[in-house]
């Protein structure tokens, strides 16, 4: 069957475009690019340090893949086979495809030296995470413009890995940090390789490769999971790492049936989801932590807490395995969410400019030429098409992420289904879909009707569509559609307030042996949404980091109102506190401009007499 065409508009169209036209067409253009360069045999041969940097590569080669396919760029694709080429080229007979020095390769055992902070014991090494991006890459080439070489390439690989790690007996938690976990992720590509090929050894290299990952006392990530652990207790909860690997296990799940996968996956998922994500859906940590990077304990809150935008990346992705195999809103609603908002908020206008942290409360920082978040970024970005509008079965167009675009489905009766969405979502208004019908047919519209919309209604040419639309799951239209037929979805949006609280617990043991538990230090705090999206002031009053608000005892729709946009359009959210100047609130990921420095304001500290 015909894979859908999937073209985005709006807020994620233009990211879209500003991602193809920037980061991916001007980081790596040849086998000259610095980042591709660190593969050449003169430069490898010396190379003992390494870190990440050889993830660039396999990051590149899958998201421009995406973005070469679905806007077919002459130029880019020919960028894309230079590099691909180059790379395949670079491969050693062994199947060996990275950037160290022999001796510092994952095929021979390093020395061992004292377990750091971060799990790592032995010689810092990212061999096998670089391996794990170069065979996603090029799986992802070989998927949209089919050449034998690249999956043979990427087949070398996993059969290097395979030797390495299940004939020849190196355990893969001593080839990565955080307990072994900037290894396992290797799971979700082997996995992939298996896919790819149907060949059983890939299946039995992920499965070898969990195996070990469960062994490790401080990883154990199945029956930790399984046993109900929070996710900061995996390993040393490095969101990123955990969430890659948790990957690997839906895919591990899809591959074997295997229920206890997708419990565990399941469990953890919940976790971070009830315990570990701003407002904007992005999964951070950073609070009394060595690591910026790691989850807290439950319960742990700062405004000030450090989203990486690898860790939305690999978010975005696990919820996209989760929607895969259940086909619940919930997780689609989650991409949605951290899309709109940390996503969106973590990359400049110039699609070249990203940041490697976005935080609720504080300055927006653009990162460095050779930071990961960078392609991390442009990866997410990439998976968004295919998720927002996708065919569920035969015979079902599911819609899971809403905004303008156009989608483009073969179906077996109707023939080709054209559906145009004219919306201005995620800001206020109604979602216009209009079909464009080869043969008049019978099929059904999926469509997600968002949790936060209560009242949402649906309509079909002025008529009420006669199904219900409940908040949190989807709409089914099953009836026959005929050419210029239009479904009119709206979704109220009303500003809403959020709390939060950050609190200082101390807790000691009592003579007798009782938990003796205080408060110490407790502070509230609000913030806004309205719709999908998160909405953020900027510095208060021109200067001001903080502000502490005393909210009104009035009814919360008298003090806290949508006013006018301005002449860009976008919706404002004014809340009234009656002692001061209104606050005005834009969308968390515009507000300030979007430029490097711009100061964002999420969470405002509530007085006493307004928290509970």
């Amino acid at each position: 069957m015909t894979a859908p065409i999937v073209r985005l508009g709006g807020l994620l169209g233009d990211a879209l475009d500003a991602n193809r036209h920037g980061r991916l067409s001007h980081f790596i253009v040849d086998e000259h690019s610095p980042a591709i360069d660190i593969f050449a045999p003169p430069r490898r041969e010396q190379n003992r340090e390494g870190d990440w940097y050889g993830e660039h590569a396999g990051k590149w080669l899958y998201a421009t893949a995406k973005a070469a396919a679905r806007s077919d760029d002459e130029t880019l694709l020919a960028q894309l086979r230079q590099v691909a080429d180059f790379l395949v080229s670079q491969q050693e007979a062994d199947g060996y495809l990275g950037t160290y020095a022999p001796d510092r390769r994952f095929m021979r055992p390093q020395l061992p030296k004292p377990t750091s902070w971060d799990g790592a014991p032995s010689v810092r090494t990212w061999d096998i995470w670089t391996h794990a991006y170069l065979i996603l890459g090029l799986l992802e080439v070989h998927r949209h413009f089919p050449e034998p070489r690249y999956l043979d390439a990427a087949r070398r690989i996993g059969d290097l890995c395979w030797r390495t790690l299940y004939e020849g007996g190196i355990d893969i938690t001593e080839l990565g940090n955080h307990h072994g976990m900037s290894a396992t992720v290797l799971m979700d590509p082997a996995v992939e390789l298996y896919f790819a090929t149907g060949e059983k050894r890939y299946l039995d290299l992920a499965l070898c490769v969990l195996q070990q990952a469960n062994d490790h006392r401080e990883l154990a990530l199945l029956p930790r999971a399984l046993a109900g652990i929070d996710a900061a207790g995996i390993a040393t909860g490095k969101a990123y790492q955990l969430e890659w690997n948790l990957v690997g296990l839906a895919k591990l799940h899809k591959a074997t049936g295997n229920a206890d996968y997708r419990l565990a996956v399941e469990h953890l998922w919940r976790s971070i989801r009830e315990h570990h994500l701003t407002l904007g859906g992005g999964p951070w940590g950073g609070v009394a932590h060595r690591s910026r990077e790691v989850f807290n304990p439950p319960g742990v809150f700062s405004p000030y807490g450090y989203v990486e935008t690898c860790s939305t990346l690999s978010w975005i992705q696990l919820n996209r395995e989760l929607l895969a195999i259940s086909g619940d809103a919930m997780y689609a609603e989650e991409i949605e969410r951290s899309a709109y908002n940390d996503l969106l908020g973590a990359q400049a206008p110039n699609g070249e400019d990203w940041c490697y942290y976005v935080f609720p409360n504080g300055r927006r920082v653009h990162t460095t030429y050779w930071r990961c978040c960078k392609s991390s970024g442009a990866m997410a970005l990439e998976e968004l098409p295919t998720i927002a509008c996708a065919l569920d079965g035969d015979n079902t167009i599911a819609v899971h992420v809403h905004g303008p675009g156009e989608a483009i489905f073969w179906l077996p009766d109707a023939g080709e289904v054209r559906i145009e969405q004219r919306t201005a979502y995620p800001y206020p208004g109604h979602i216009h879909m209009r079909f464009a019908v080869e043969r008049t047919a019978r099929f059904a519209l999926k469509l997600r009707i968002p949790s936060w919309a209560e009242g949402a209604t649906l309509c079909i040419h002025d008529e009420d569509a006669g199904v219900e639309a409940t908040p949190g799951q989807y709409a089914l239209i099953e009836r026959e559609w005929h050419d210029v037929d239009e479904v009119v979805a709206h979704f109220p949006m009303r500003p809403m307030l959020h709390r939060a609280v950050n609190r200082n617990v101390q807790e000691s043991l009592a003579p007798d042996g009782s938990d003796v538990r205080q408060q110490v230090l407790r502070f509230d705090y609000a913030a806004v949404t309205c719709g999908p999206l998160v909405y953020a002031t900027g510095l208060i009053d021109g200067f001001k980091i903080e502000e502490t608000l005393r909210l009104p005892t009035k009814a919360q729709d008298t003090w806290l109102t949508m006013v006018p946009p301005l002449e860009d359009g976008v919706p404002r959210i004014a809340l009234s506190p009656g002692y001061r100047e209104p606050l005005i609130f834009t969308p968390y990921f515009g507000t300030g401009g979007r430029v490097d420095g711009a100061w964002r304001l999420t969470w405002l500290q509530l007085a006493p007499e307004s928290s509970p």
